[in-house]
Parts: C-alpha cells; structure tokens; sequence
C-alpha cells in the first residue's frame, strides 16, 4: 500500500498537464545580438547588487530581538556569500552556531508558555538549517558546527511503569542521518566512512542509498565494498525491529542486482534506482528477507465487509526489556506484514534470481490476503512510468495497472495527447476510457485547447463567453492564464488582454489566502509579458499583509501565535508567514527585470522582520538561488554506462 501511495502521488505531481496550472513563468530569450561579454557585465552588476543589498539585510538584523531570527538571517546571508566571500561566510556561520548553543543551554530554563519540548522543537530546527546550509559548502564544516551545537546530554528519567513506552523522536540521529544525505554528493568517501560507523553501532541510515550512489559516481570499488558490507549487516539484523533497516533491505532489493560489467553512473540526483550489489550478495540478501516474510500471519478476522484489514503501525521500539512477549511477537507479526507487502513489487526479481521461494512468497500473500495480480500489474507500471513517457505509454501502462490507478492514468494519456498537439488523439481516449463525469471534464479541456489553437483567429468575447460556463472562479482563472500562456506568440495582444481580465478577477480585496494566491499568479502570468504589471498586481497585497501582520500581533496569544516577545518568527510555520515569504519569492524573481520595483515594494512591509523576508528573496533571484524544497525525488532514471 505504501508503494501504491507513492506512485499515485507521482502521478498526481509528475504528469499534472501542463495547461492546467502552469503560468507564464518561460523567461524571455536574450536578444541574439547579446555577447557573451555583455551577458557576463549583467551577471556581475546583478551580483554587485545582491551582495549591496545583503549588506543592508545584515545590518538591519541586528536590530531583530528574536535570537532565532537573528539566526535565520546569519545562515541564509552565510549561504548566499559563500561563492563571493567564503570568509566573510565561515563568519557568520561561526555567529549563528554560537547562538544555536546559546539557546540549547537555555533550554532548561525555557519559559515557553508551550512547554520545553516546543522550546527544544524550535532548537532543533534552527541547528538542522544551520548545518544542512553549511553542508552545501564544506562537509567537515557542517560536522563542527553539528559538534559545537549539540546540547548537553539531559540524564535519563527512570521510568516506573515497565510497559511499552510510546518512542520518543531522537533529535540527534535524525540530523546526523540528514547530514549524511547532504554531504554524500559533496564528499561521498567521507559521507561512506560516517555511514559505516552508523552501521557499526546498529543504525542504518535512510540517506545510506544516497550515499552508495554518488560513491559508486565516484568511485566503483569503494562503493561496491560499502554496499557488500551494507548487504551483510542487514543479513545480520532483525528485519522485524528494525524498521530503518527492513526500509533499507527493501530500497536495495527493488533495484536490482548490478551489471557483472564494470561500469560507473552519471547524473546521479535523488533518490536514484541505482542496483549497488552483485548477484551473489543480492540474491543472499533477497533469501534473508523472503525467510522473513515467511513469518507473517493473517493479520485479523475478516471486518463486516468481508475484507481482510491491513495491519496497523506497530510500537517498535517497544520491543525490549519489560516489553511482555504477546507485545513482541504482535510488533514482529505486523512488521512481516508490512515487509511482505513491499515484497509485491519485487515479486519478478524474486522470479529471476530466487525461484524456488517464489512459490512460496505467493502463497503467502494469498494467505494474508494482498491481491494476487498486483504486483504484476504495479510493476509494470513503474516501468512504463520512468522518464517522460508518451500519450501511447500512458495508455499501455493504464491498461495493466490496478483498477485503481487506471482512471488516473487515462486522464494523464489525455492531457499527455494535448500536450503533443493531438486533440484529435485526446478526444478518443476520453471517449473510450473515462466514465461520463471525469470524460465531461476532460473534454472542456480539449475544448478550450482548441480555442487557444485559434491563435489570431480567436476574440475575446467568444473565449469570454466559453469562460463563463465554467462553475468556479478558479477554473476561470485557470482557463484565463492559459489560454494567455498560449497565445502569447500567436496572437500577444490578447494575451495581454486574458492578462487584464485574470487582473479584474482578482482585483479586490482578499477575504482568504487563496485570494492572496490568485494575485501571485496573475502577476506571475505578467511578468514575461509586462513586468510593471506584475508589481501593480502585487502592491495591494502587500498593504493586506500589513493589515494582516497588526492584527495578528494584537491576537497573538488568542486566536495566533506567530509573535514572540513583539516579533514575528521567520520560520514559516503559519499561512501568513508563508504568504510573506511567497510575496517575497514572487518579488525576487522579478529583481531581475526591475530591481529598483522590487526593492521599492519588499520596503513597503511595514515590519523589519517581513521586509528582511521579502529583500533575502530578493538576494537569492539576483543569484539565482532558488528555495529548496528538500523534497525527496522517488525513481530518478540513472544513465549507467557498461566498461
């Protein structure tokens, strides 16, 4: 079910049509007469600027009270001078991890109204940034700076009551996991020597299948010792307790075993589906886990639908002394089950390389009651989901895919048809496949596609009136910015006319966020066709923000909790701090075409700490730095090339 869940995310992030949010966010192209010595002037002046303005934010921080905020800016302007002034950077690092162990040696002392662990929480983020950010840089960087800010070690409490304890979350392994994960493209050997000592003390890291990717980007053999080692202590591990190390044994077996070939592999990013053991070690590892599994049992009686029920989370870490053993032998029940329901993507694997379990493996997933076709069919369907797959794969991969997803992927054929160009090809699909209220949907599209394919021969009254049968203002808005998107070339003068009509409908004052976000997408829609617009459209925002941010320091402690000691905290935490931050990151990304504009509007917020927020994002798109989401990127295609 996990498997299942991942890859219907995918499919709603990966293969979203381009026309149904996308904005107008295609940079315009240099003029071809622009040299290279010119475009090099811009890039200077454009650094000149940023570094001119992070100066200022400096400045200005020191006047915040909040010593999280102080922080916050000290690593992000640390972040920023790295490339231009690596001393100046290793400075500022120093003074924000001073004040990360500050606050962690005043935590005992916290009066938080929200108790100490919200105090040790707060903490806690600001070291991760701290040296995640230096960890971009300079890995032996980031490990000092982990060093220096560890808290001192608070004394354990004996605990009366000898039933399980519900596990508490370990502040410290998780970061050093995160580290891992940060470091292993920046320096993979070292990152594998810090793996190995994890390992060592009964920890596998989930970063580790990093860690082996860029190892073997570097160096084969390493990474192939690292890995048989990883192979023979996880044989070694219990599976069913060890939930870190059951996830890793599943990540390696999916992958395959690696070509017999030497060989070494390029564009490694993410989480990429890189085969890392040889057959020997791989096959080894996919008997120890298939033996595991073998433990599971039915999880429960059948429920009043006649279904069998998944297994529930179990406490793991309550396995140990004083647990009873109908507790141990319950969590050990329902990590086989959730083990063996990883297995069913892995089921062809298990056919290859270990046959004479695959019997075996079926049978016992008859018995706990997960489908029998699944795993064919989600196979498959990854397979036909890696890279950029045709309107034609789409539809080959719907048709072996679990009735579930199939639905979902014809949808995606369809938009996928638009997309080349092939209303006609759309049209069919939805005809044939989409059930009567999903088909009328999609067909509006194709609808309103074809209108934008009218280029110069289109009118506004005619897509005006094609709008108006729509239900929501948002699906106007929709239709609006992308019909503009397309006949931007075509036809730009009604381009900028959809523009002007998306601009009337979001002109007005916001009752909610989701109006706030409409006017960012209008403005970001302006931005390649009038930029002066853009900054229109985001002036009376900011003046609610402002309203917004007085109100919310007199309810603060009422109705929000945003403010602290007067200030408002930099960490986004609340939808009117993101929504700061999101006006901020719109104003950056037009300091390119307009400093002057977007300096002018991020010193229209009236509070220092909003203004830093808005001029930092500011600093970051004259950089070209862009936010990251730390998101992991699940089934990156791996080029491997066979020596």
């Amino acid at each position: 079910m996990r498997k299942l869940s991942i890859l219907l995310l995918l499919l709603s992030v990966t293969f979203v049509p381009v026309f149904a949010q996308e904005q107008l966010t295609q940079q315009p192209t240099q003029p071809s007469t622009q040299n290279a010595e010119e475009l090099e002037k811009e890039k200077v002046e454009r650094q000149k600027n940023a570094y001119r303005l992070l100066d200022q934010i400096i400045d200005e921080a020191q006047s915040l009270r909040l010593p999280e905020n102080r922080v916050r800016v000290q690593t992000t302007a640390a972040d920023l001078l790295w490339d231009g002034n690596q001393g100046r950077a290793r400075s500022l690092f120093a003074m924000a991890a001073e004040s990360v162990a500050e606050l962690g040696r005043q935590q005992q002392n916290n009066s938080d109204r929200r108790g100490p662990q919200n105090a040790e929480r707060r903490a806690f983020q600001l070291r991760q940034e701290l040296v995640l950010a230096a960890a971009r840089h300079d890995a032996q960087l980031a490990y000092q700076l982990l060093a220096i800010t560890k808290p001192a070690a608070v004394p354990a409490q004996p605990v009366a009551d000898a039933r399980p304890q519900r596990p508490q979350f370990n502040f410290e392994d998780n970061l050093e996991q995160a580290l891992l994960g940060r470091i292993a493209a920046l320096d993979p050997k070292l990152a594998a020597q810090n793996a190995e000592q994890m390992m060592d003390k009964g920890q596998f890291p989930r970063s580790l299948t990093e860690v082996l990717n860029h190892l073997f980007n570097q160096d084969v053999d390493a990474g192939a010792k690292l890995a048989e080692k990883t192979a023979r202590k996880l044989q070694t591990t219990n599976l069913l307790t060890n939930p870190d190390a059951a996830n890793l044994a599943q990540a390696l077996l999916v992958r395959g075993p690696r070509p017999a070939e030497k060989y070494h592999v390029v564009k490694v990013t993410g989480q990429a589906m890189l085969p890392v053991l040889d057959q020997a070690s791989y096959t080894d590892l996919m008997s120890s886990i298939v033996d595991t599994v073998l433990k599971a049992a039915p999880s429960t009686p059948q429920n009043n639908r006649g279904q069998v029920q998944r297994p529930r989370p179990a406490i793991v870490s309550g396995v140990g002394p004083g647990s009873n053993v109908t507790n141990v032998a319950q969590v050990e029940q329902n990590a086989a089950r959730r083990l063996l329901a990883g297995l069913q993507v892995a089921l062809p694997l298990i056919d290859q390389y270990l046959p004479a379990k695959a019997a075996a493996v079926r049978q016992k997933l008859a018995d706990v009651g997960f489908g029998a076709n699944a795993p064919f069919n989600m196979a498959q369907t990854m397979s036909a989901l890696q890279g950029n797959p045709t309107s034609d794969a789409l539809v080959q991969a719907a048709a072996t895919a679990p009735p579930q997803m199939q639905s979902r992927l014809y949808q995606q054929a369809a938009f996928k048809a638009l997309e080349e160009g092939n209303t006609d090809r759309a049209r069919q699909i939805a005809t044939t496949h989409l059930q009567a209220g999903l088909r009328d949907s999609v067909m509006q599209r194709i609808d309103f596609r074809e209108l934008a394919l009218k280029g110069e021969t289109a009118r506004l009254d005619e897509i005006r009136q094609t709008i108006a049968r729509l239900q929501s203002d948002n699906d106007k808005l929709n239709m609006l910015l992308e019909l503009a998107r397309d006949t931007q070339k075509t036809n730009p003068k009604l381009a900028t006319q959809l523009l002007e009509e998306a601009r009337q409908m979001t002109n007005r004052r916001a009752t909610r966020y989701e109006d706030l976000d409409r006017q960012l997408r209008v403005a970001r829609a302006f931005s390649t066709v009038d930029p002066a617009r853009s900054f229109e459209v985001l002036d009376p925002g900011i003046s609610q923000l402002n309203e917004l941010l007085a109100a919310a320091a007199v309810l603060n402690g009422f109705e929000t909790n945003i403010f602290r000691d007067g200030e408002m905290s930099l960490q986004a935490g609340s939808g009117l701090t993101s929504m700061i931050q999101r006006f901020g990151q719109e104003l950056g990304a037009l300091a390119d075409k307009d400093l002057q504009s977007a300096e002018t509007l991020a010193g229209r917020f009236q509070y220092a700490e909003a203004r830093i927020t808005a001029r930092l994002a500011i600093v970051q798109g004259l950089l070209g730095v862009r936010a990251n989401t730390n998101r992991p990127n699940f089934g990156v295609p791996v080029t491997i090339i066979q020596e």
